[in-house]
């Protein structure tokens, strides 16, 4: 496959920090692109998943048994796609991926990805985010910064807000 198909992020945020993306983005589930590293769709990659230069990509809709997380956990990187910012599929896939199965390499969120979703989606277990190409940098790495405090727990603050209080005060 020529390289000049494969798509390289406009903007990747990692760790909450802007950064150089390394990796490039082949969509083609037919052929493996020369260029490493590359992410390449999850069929394509479970066929050369011994090629350390490459990562999957799931799609929203993927049934992540524990038999695919087992052989998942073996991948430096798992990105997962939002076909459309309306599909909320994927923040359920890195949760479970952080949560049950323990992965704990980058997690990035790959497609539709806007800046109104950056801080739910690193609540959840993402810690690479590549915008979508219209989206700006600047307010991205705000949003990332809009909320000071969560009341519910998550991937990333496992008590609940009431719990934390109550253990800040001993329990009173």
């Amino acid at each position: 496959m020529p390289d000049s198909q494969l798509e390289h992020a406009q903007m990747l945020i990692k760790m909450g920090q802007p950064e150089q993306d390394e990796w490039a983005l082949s969509r083609v589930e037919e052929a493996l692109p020369t260029r490493r590293p590359v992410i390449v769709p999850l069929a394509l990659w479970q066929a050369h998943r011994d090629d350390q230069g490459l990562a999957p990509w799931l799609p929203s809709d993927t049934e992540l048994s524990p038999e695919l997380a087992e052989v998942l956990v073996q991948s430096p990187l798992i990105a997962i796609d939002f076909p459309a910012f309306t599909d909320g599929r994927g923040y359920t896939l890195a949760r479970l991926l952080r949560e049950r199965y323990g992965y704990g390499a980058e997690i990035r969120a790959i497609g539709d990805v806007l800046v109104d979703q950056l801080y739910y989606m690193t609540r959840c277990g993402f810690d690479a985010l590549a915008l979508r190409e219209d989206q700006h940098l600047d307010d991205a790495l705000r949003a990332l910064g809009a909320f000071s405090v969560s009341y519910q727990p998550a991937v990333d603050v496992k008590e609940a807000l009431f719990e934390r209080r109550l253990r800040e005060n001993g329990g009173a």
